[in-house]
């Protein structure tokens, strides 16, 4: 697998809360937001998320077909929540374990992602990806959903990932970076249908999940806004 380091092309851009903050253009339409929370912030959202997955707990995704189980444990907040088992990829809009409506989007979630992506219908899920210092996620495509023109937006949350990013197609060169806590990412335009994953988990790189690993936040649109 090809891959590169990116130079950093900084454009300025409206964070959370009219904060400026700086967007690093990793490539076409892929927007790498370093520090756009900061300590407080990441501690008020991961108190959130924590009682996201008290009500609704982690599951363990399967691949379609094989039954293979993902390395992630996952979860979901929102309207609809994505979920994997032999029948395939899909959005439903309850807990495939309890069978329970997903708990609310948090309105911070949504003034995070109105602020990254101004001009956006309002996302319909978020998903909640559990990752231990052994998980992993292979290069995808997140294309699952009807509505390909919003921007993906993804918010990190504890111990770093070295992130992958590459073309349209899953041969196409791919560079990698880190992805701290706090850190958020915009797959828009051309780079929403980017491949992507996440090659390997630095253990102990952050102190704000008590055990350690890391929380990753991906915010989408699922159906087509209405005109």
């Amino acid at each position: 697998m090809n891959s590169a380091s990116y130079t950093p092309r900084p454009a300025p851009r409206e964070g959370d809360q009219g904060r400026l903050r700086t967007a690093v253009s990793v490539a076409l339409g892929v927007n790498h937001f370093p520090g756009f929370l900061d300590r407080a912030a990441q501690e008020a959202l991961r108190e959130e998320v924590l009682a996201i997955l008290a009500e609704a707990p982690p599951f363990r995704p399967r691949m379609p077909r094989t039954a293979k189980p993902f390395s992630v444990m996952m979860s979901n907040c929102g309207p609809l929540g994505w979920v994997s088992d032999e029948a395939g990829y899909r959005y439903q809009p309850t807990h495939p374990e309890t069978g329970r409506p997903w708990p609310a989007m948090p309105p911070r979630l949504l003034a995070i992602f109105a602020a990254i992506a101004p001009h956006a219908p309002a996302p319909e899920a978020c998903l909640i990806n559990l990752y231990d210092k052994a998980a992993r996620m292979g290069l995808h495509q997140d294309r699952d959903e009807e509505e390909l023109t919003a921007p993906v937006v993804s918010l990190s949350l504890g111990d770093t990932a070295l992130f992958r990013v590459g073309g349209l197609h899953r041969n196409a060169p791919t560079r990698s970076f880190r992805l701290a806590s706090g850190d958020a990412l915009s797959l828009a335009g051309v780079g929403r249908l980017a491949f992507h994953g996440v090659d390997r988990i630095i253990a102990g790189s952050s102190t704000l999940l008590p055990h350690g690993g890391r929380i990753n936040l991906t915010l989408r649109r699922v159906t087509r806004a209405k005109p």
